[in-house]
């Protein structure tokens, strides 16, 4: 594991790299090693320099990990990460009672599409959040997974459609990623087109205008990255970089990805079968009710699991085919409150305006799920103004503060 001892000065970060080069090139190429990054930046530390401080404890994980700073590099160079000397916990989460017992729709667990071949560890995990947030996956090293991505967005993006590597507009808005990891459809994208998020992952990296790399492009750009060998190596017994490591790594961190923690959450404290009143104010368990009538067939277990791609009835005719005949990928509302705006397509900027549209704008579409017609005709909500105030209430005790501030998910190159 790559893990800088302490920062060092300009003039040793100039040194580091030139010892690094020479490592790591010419006939006689040695191999580039943790030990001896941190041999090198021990031995031309000065005097002066302050020990590390400890980080505080994260989620999920009993031990204190000390993060260590590293010296940084302009944005366009991707930088150096700092990572903790103790690796962050991912692979052995203990989930809470109401996502692993029954609920609502089936358990949370049985949605898993974790395959079997790329099971979690915390090195490859580890590698994968760096990836994630390594400007280098795009050509021109302006941005990253986590530009459209955004940990305090509930790892979505903030605008209707995203900014590409060169400025240009993404053709649908960016969907979150909470609980990725709980879609037993295991297919991704808002038309699903990705068989499997091990297939995801690399997809953006190569699209024109989202990120416009090459795959062997990458392969080279992350070869030629001192500090990925170790994190290569320790991930996967070596410090090849091939496409299926990289796309393992993207995998698992974003499957590490999983949100449990809310004020609806607290409502579990005694097990999977909630104590609302001892959690929710009377507006928001109303809300609750109203969700589980009108919402829960499509969002499924206690944490609220979309089932399939459905046509909602968003226009009258379909203008975007998706998954075919209008219908798209049904994301779970887990911290739906910071994820704004909303729909494939970014048009509702608030969740009012989201549940407005439910109560009484979805339209006659000819392909329109039969969850939401009645005898041909739209089901709408119907709600009065106390009703559509409750179920936004609800819908705001699903946002997990936690998991949006969770050090395991942050960027490392801040």
């Amino acid at each position: 594991m790559f893990h800088p001892r302490a920062p060092i000065g300009s003039a040793s970060i100039i040194a580091a790299m030139i010892s690094m080069a020479l490592l790591t090139t010419g006939c006689g190429r040695e191999r580039l090693t943790a030990s001896k990054i941190a041999d090198f930046i021990d031995s031309n530390r000065p005097s002066d320099e302050q020990a590390p401080q400890d980080a505080p404890p994260n989620q999920g994980n009993n031990e204190t990990s000390v993060n260590v700073e590293a010296p940084k590099l302009p944005l366009s160079t991707g930088g150096i990460p700092t990572l903790p000397a103790i690796l962050y916990e991912y692979a052995n989460v203990q989930l809470p009672s109401h996502f692993r017992g029954p609920g609502p729709g089936g358990s949370v667990i049985q949605t898993d599409n974790t395959p079997a071949n790329n099971p979690m560890t915390n090195t490859d995990a580890t590698l994968g959040r760096v990836l994630f947030y390594d400007t280098r996956l795009s050509a021109n090293n302006t941005v990253s997974c986590a530009s459209c991505h955004q940990q305090s967005h509930g790892f979505g993006d903030p605008r209707p459609l995203s900014e590409g590597f060169q400025g240009a507009l993404t053709g649908r808005h960016s969907m979150g990623l909470t609980n990725a990891q709980f879609y037993d459809r295991g297919r991704f994208f808002w038309d699903e087109r990705a068989g499997s998020l091990e297939e995801q992952v690399l997809m953006p990296i190569q699209d024109p205008v989202e990120m416009g790399m090459s795959v062997p492009d990458l392969r080279e750009k992350l070869s030629t990255t001192p500090f990925y060998a170790s994190l290569f190596d320790d991930a996967f017994g070596s410090a090849e970089v091939t496409d299926e490591s990289v796309s393992r790594a993207l995998a698992q961190f974003v499957r590490s990805l999983v949100s449990f923690e809310s004020k609806f959450a607290r409502a579990f404290t005694n097990g999977d079968r909630p104590n609302v009143s001892a959690a929710l104010t009377p507006q928001e368990d109303r809300g609750r009710r109203i969700f589980d009538r009108n919402c829960a067939n499509c969002h499924e277990t206690n944490a609220q699991v979309g089932d399939r791609p459905r046509n909602n009835g968003l226009d009258a005719t379909i203008t975007d085919s998706g998954a075919g005949r209008g219908q798209f990928k049904t994301p779970s509302p887990r911290n739906v409150a910071v994820r704004a705006t909303y729909m494939h397509d970014g048009r509702f900027a608030t969740l009012r305006e989201v549940v407005q549209f439910y109560n009484n704008e979805i339209q006659a579409n000819p392909e329109l799920d039969n969850r939401l017609e009645n005898d041909g005709l739209p089901r709408r909500l119907n709600l009065n103004g106390a009703e559509i105030d409750a179920l936004i209430a609800f819908l705001n005790t699903l946002t997990d503060g936690a998991f949006l501030t969770d050090v395991r998910f942050s960027d490392p190159f801040e």
